[in-house]
């Protein structure tokens, strides 16, 4: 075992948009002296919180990471997006912590993004920590805070720590580890002081409970404390980071980053109680089709997973990585398993808020970036040639608003598309496409501020302006019955003139079928050499539908007779005829609309399933079943995609934020009459125009 790595912490720190985490990262890099003073995020000044959307925004838009030292320990820190539209990098960042400290503002209490926090820790089986911020304001909720954190998190929350209060005010707190009280200094360092005499007997309770607790998470101490022997502070401190690591339950910590109250404490128990990476369980990888575990072994051959891609104009890619077994030199080579492609790196780097801090080694657990691969991105797999591994790992938050980005300047349009993709190597929330129907180049995020922020990085990094418009729908057109028609071109010019002339038979086909060709002419009506010709004419008229102009689909042109003229005829002669069979034969064959229909799964608390099914209802959806899983209710519906267009921000402010949607494309349908003659009156007048 290394001892090197006996040292080393990582820590995620998480919880809801504006619970202090940012302010937290920086006083504690503040308190070991990398930072000469403390920045403010309302001044857009922190180490975390350095890009430009960030500092205009006021808020983390993605994942910052630096690292200290205390006590010779070397700390990892995460510092992770609460806002909603940038949670996806706070999921797939915690798989490379091996401590969840969970964040939540003393007043405020617990919120949303607090509680999906806890459930993907819970999910990814990360030891958690629950850390009550913002200690020094008025009115704080602690001991209710817990309350509901034991039923809305689903957690066993024990107090490590009890504050002291005067009024409304906190003053101080109690170690409940060593029965020491705290006051709060001027400079926020705990100093000695005496427990009230009116608290000696609460703390006598929460002693006892967080003893118990502690006793439970080992056999050999539950054993004697059931006999009543009492427990030495040696043994609490080892019961205390065994109960932490095997997640026995959630100890419960208090301070407040702003005015450095309680951060010693914060500190010490991150050295003393959480684990370092070796305590880490065998993380899962395949292995060709099966499953082995992967120790974090030093001895081991090099494995490891890309979590995040930071992308730089100038720079290129940073490819962040955690290494689970092996070691690394400052520089070397290894296999992209997910890519099947051979890298090389000439450094090693560490991050340090917006810079790079070169290094020279990495162990197991180790967070650390390469510069400038060929081809890695986030999710691929790194591992030695002779351990061929592929790391499962968490998924983005599915994108559920799009929008059509425009160049702004005529000519930008590959330009857009290509500044984009490298936007979307970075986020993996972004999901972008080339429509055929429509001819827009779509962007897809998470929500409004995601996709507007996505357009002002276009414009830092890559000096591409876009306008963002609605997209259009894809709608299409078939026909309902079966006719069939003469297509006949006739035109004389002087010398050879142009002759073709074919009947057409027209049948619909069921959806999804698209567009099917057959030739029935005997007797040589048209010659073979002109009927690929009739085909291409009904091809490329099927482009254009005769209501509004969308294309059409599933239907089947059989071509079964027609005429020809041994020197007029030629191939465009019969082409041109095929598309006048088109037009004709699409108007009398009873043409109708055709919209696209999205399966939609809804995810809310079930308090909300009602009004969430009616809601649905009034977008034209069915509800096609329901699901309920503890207090999660879970809808399937197919509603129209012109219906959902924009459903995130609507579900959002019906489910308080709880609710989250994903959905996939399933069929077309025939649009409702009267609301087909408005999207087809509105086509014409913009056809028009």
């Amino acid at each position: 075992m290394s001892e090197k790595a006996k040292f080393k912490r990582n820590i995620a720190l998480v919880g809801h948009s504006g619970s202090g985490k940012t302010i937290l990262a920086e006083r504690l890099l503040f308190d070991n002296g990398l930072l000469s003073r403390m920045g403010r995020v309302e001044d857009g000044n922190t180490v975390m919180d350095f890009e430009a959307e960030e500092i205009a925004r006021g808020g983390s838009v993605s994942t910052g990471l630096h690292a200290f030292t205390w006590k010779k320990h070397e700390i990892m820190l995460l510092d992770t997006p609460g806002n909603a539209n940038f949670f996806s990098d706070t999921l797939l960042c915690m798989q490379a912590a091996e401590t969840v400290f969970l964040v939540v503002d003393a007043v405020d209490g617990i919120r949303v993004k607090t509680e999906e926090a806890m459930e993907s820790a819970a999910e990814q089986q990360k030891p958690t920590v629950l850390f009550i911020n913002k200690m020094d304001k008025e009115r704080t909720v602690f001991n209710d805070i817990i309350i509901v954190a034991e039923s809305l998190l689903n957690i066993r929350p024990v107090k490590v720590q009890l504050p002291l209060m005067e009024g409304e005010v906190c003053t101080g707190f109690v170690d409940l580890m060593t029965l020491q009280a705290y006051a709060f200094g001027e400079d926020g360092k705990s100093v000695k002081t005496d427990i009230p005499a009116d608290l000696q007997d609460e703390v006598e309770m929460e002693r006892m409970a967080l003893v118990e607790a502690i006793a439970e998470a080992d056999d050999s101490l539950l054993e004697r404390y059931l006999e009543g022997d009492e427990l030495s502070g040696e043994e609490l401190a080892a019961g205390l980071k065994k109960a932490v690591t095997d997640r026995v339950f959630v100890p419960v910590l208090m301070g407040s980053a702003l005015t450095g109250a309680a951060m010693d404490y914060l500190m010490d128990f991150i050295v003393q109680s959480t684990p370092c990476p070796l305590d880490n369980p065998p993380r899962t990888a395949m292995k060709g089709d099966g499953e082995v575990p992967v120790s974090y072994d030093e001895s081991a051959p090099f494995s490891g997973f890309v979590f995040k891609t930071v992308v730089d104009p100038f720079a290129g890619l940073l490819n962040i990585c955690k290494v689970v077994s092996g070691t690394l030199g400052k520089d070397g080579a290894f296999l992209n398993v997910s890519k099947d492609e051979k890298e090389r790196y000439s450094q090693l780097y560490q991050m340090a808020g917006k810079q790079q801090k070169p290094i020279t080694e990495a162990q197991p657990g180790d967070i650390v970036a390469f510069a400038k691969l060929k081809s890695t991105g986030t999710f691929d797999s790194l591992c030695d040639e002779s351990l061929p591994l592929v790391f499962p790992q968490v998924s983005p938050l599915a994108p559920c608003m799009g929008f059509a980005a425009y160049a702004a300047k005529k000519g930008d349009e590959d330009k857009v598309f290509a500044s984009l993709a490298r936007l979307a190597e970075e986020d993996k929330a972004i999901r972008l496409e080339r429509n055929a129907t429509t001819s827009e180049i779509l962007v897809y995020g998470v929500g409004q501020v995601h996709i507007e922020t996505i357009v002002e990085k276009l414009r830092r990094k890559f000096k591409v302006e876009v306008d963002l418009k609605t997209p259009k729908i894809p709608y299409k057109e078939t026909i309902t019955r079966k006719v069939r028609v003469q297509g006949r071109h006739k035109k004389q010019t002087g010398g050879h003139g142009q002759f073709g002339d074919c009947w057409v038979r027209f049948e619909p086909l069921p959806r999804g079928e698209g567009f099917q060709f057959g030739d029935e002419i005997v007797g040589g009506s048209i010659p073979k050499q002109y009927i690929p010709a009739v085909e291409k004419g009904l091809v490329e008229a099927s482009a254009k539908g005769v209501l509004a102009g969308f294309p059409c689909v599933d239907f089947k042109a059989i071509a079964d007779d027609g005429s020809f003229h041994a020197v007029d005829s030629s191939e465009m002669a019969f082409k041109i005829a095929a598309s006048l069979a088109y037009k004709k034969g699409m108007e009398e064959a009873k043409p109708v609309l055709l919209e696209p229909i999205y399966n939609v799964f809804v995810k809310a608390p079930s308090d909300y399933m009602g009004d969430i099914m009616g809601d649905l209802n009034s977008r034209r959806g069915r509800v096609m079943g329901m699901d309920t899983e503890g207090k999660t209710g879970t809808i399937n519906a197919q509603v129209p995609l012109a219906e959902i267009q924009k459903y995130a921000p609507d579900l959002t402010s019906m489910t308080g934020g709880r609710g989250t949607f994903t959905s996939e494309f399933s069929h077309y349908e025939e649009v409702p009459g009267e609301i087909a003659q408005k999207i087809i009156d509105a086509a014409r007048q913009e056809a028009a125009a």
